[in-house]
């Protein structure tokens, strides 16, 4: 019986060591011991020998010393000599090493769980990645004529032509050239599924095309008097912008697209963006007005009313951009005349903040895995500025482009932004780091706008 209790003490007692041993990094079981031994080196014996024989014997003629003579001097004297021939140990016994700190059996949480180190500075690339020419790209502040698909495949319009840029290989093809009596093209979007396209039109027309059968759907006609410069999804609403500073709702899906008509802006149009839950459209116009409407107040018998008419730009508003990490955060960027980035709580109104940025604001974009913003810009210095939020510090200003950089798109993971300047180059910036790894989403019905598409005549 007390052999098996012995034998299932040892079996407990190695059990451990590997846990131990995991936590505590110990070199060796020495170290740990509970026991500790002289060190024979570090030891003097012959001063070892006189302290244990003679102690007696100091002690009285220390004692007679003092009777002699008590003068300050000679006490003074002694102390030095003392220390200068080591007199004045008292410890025999010496150790190498101070004693090791105790261990602890069972690791607390404190040990085992430790704080996170600090995370290391992400290095942003100075320079394009790569650069593509883009000839015949207009050069006009209030259109928007880049995009970048949810299938990894840019859309730019270059004069009258729709090119497409297939990120994954690097191939390029037409989607699309349109009449002289119909072009020049002003605007582009991808549809949510990324293989449908909006093209908004310098005659007010807006074409429908599909992208994998580079076949035109249907042409959307009736809805605006002059040209169509901004575009905007929300499923299977196709939300356009036009000169004449009208915002109208077109649902793909029947033949009487016209469903919503917003109506506050008195020039044209430039800037449209619906916030991520499809709930809320920021529009930004030439008037120096930027309006937020709810999709709830929608109305198709009339002009809808605007949820925030905000009037604190100067200059005409372009930059749209909704917070990817809080649904009523939104910045906008005014023009020439402005130069500012502002940051506004779209349930109350209120403006949070705003930054003078120096230049015109051409373009905003979120990082999807930081909490930053990219502003391109046009004179002087036509560069892009990477902020981090809040503090609106900057982190990083990239140069390249010799003219004002109208537009920007962002890759589907986040990581590589898109600029198209004036210039007429597309440069790739590196400027969003390595995307984090996410599951894939499942597809819905909702990210299929053109499904009931064959009922349409």
């Amino acid at each position: 019986m007390d052999a098996g209790g012995v034998s299932s003490s040892l079996k407990a007692q190695s059990s451990r060591c590997p846990l131990q041993d995991q936590y505590l990094h110990r070199k060796n079981s020495k170290e740990n011991l509970d026991r500790f031994i002289p060190n024979r080196s570090a030891m003097d014996f012959d001063f070892a020998n006189y302290m244990l024989t003679s102690t007696q014997g100091r002690e009285g003629k220390e004692k007679d010393i003092s009777a002699v003579s008590s003068s300050p001097s000679r006490e003074a004297y002694r102390k030095v000599l003392a220390e200068t021939l080591n007199m004045n140990r008292t410890r025999i016994l010496a150790f190498k090493n101070k004693p090791p700190t105790p261990v602890e059996a069972i690791p607390q949480p404190s040990s085992v769980y430790q704080a996170k180190p600090a995370k290391s500075r992400r290095h942003i690339p100075q320079s394009s990645e790569r650069t593509l020419d883009a000839p015949d790209l207009v050069d006009d502040y209030y259109l928007n004529l880049l995009d970048w698909g949810s299938a990894n495949v840019l859309a730019i319009a270059l004069g009258s032509t729709v090119y497409l840029w297939d990120a994954s290989n690097g191939s390029t093809s037409e989607l699309v050239t349109v009449d002289d009596e119909q072009g020049p093209i002003t605007s582009v979007n991808w549809a949510p599924d990324g293989r449908h396209i909006g093209i908004g039109l310098n005659n007010s027309e807006v074409q429908l095309w599909d992208s994998t059968a580079n076949k035109q759907l249907r042409t959307l006609k009736g809805g605006h008097r002059s040209r169509v410069g901004s575009l905007a999804w929300n499923n299977h609403i196709l939300t356009t912008g036009g000169m004449d500073g009208r915002i109208i709702n077109n649902d793909v899906r029947i033949r009487d697209h016209i469903v919503d008509t917003y109506r506050g802006h008195q020039q044209e149009v430039c800037g449209l963006k619906w916030s991520a839950s499809g709930q809320q459209l920021a529009s930004g116009g030439n008037d120096n007005i930027l309006h937020i409407w709810d999709r709830s107040m929608a109305s198709a018998n009339s002009a809808t009313q605007y949820l925030h008419r905000l009037e604190d730009h100067t200059s005409a508003v372009k930059a749209l951009a909704w917070c990817p990490f809080q649904a009523n955060l939104l910045a906008s960027g005014g023009g020439g005349g402005d130069r500012t980035i502002k940051f506004w709580n779209t349930h109350t109104g209120a403006c949070l903040n705003s930054v003078d940025t120096g230049s015109q604001v051409c373009a905003l974009l979120w990082n999807k895995n930081e909490r930053e913003l990219l502003s391109s810009h046009g004179f002087t210095q036509n560069q892009l500025t990477l902020w981090k939020y809040p503090s609106m510090a900057k982190v990083a200003e990239l140069t390249g482009h010799t003219s004002r950089v109208l537009f920007m798109a962002q890759s589907p993971d986040g990581c590589t932004v898109a600029t198209a300047a004036a210039d007429e180059t597309l440069r790739f910036w590196n400027v969003f780091g390595t995307p984090e790894v996410a599951k894939p989403s499942q597809k819905t019905a909702a990210s299929e706008p053109f499904s009931h598409l064959a009922r349409i005549r």
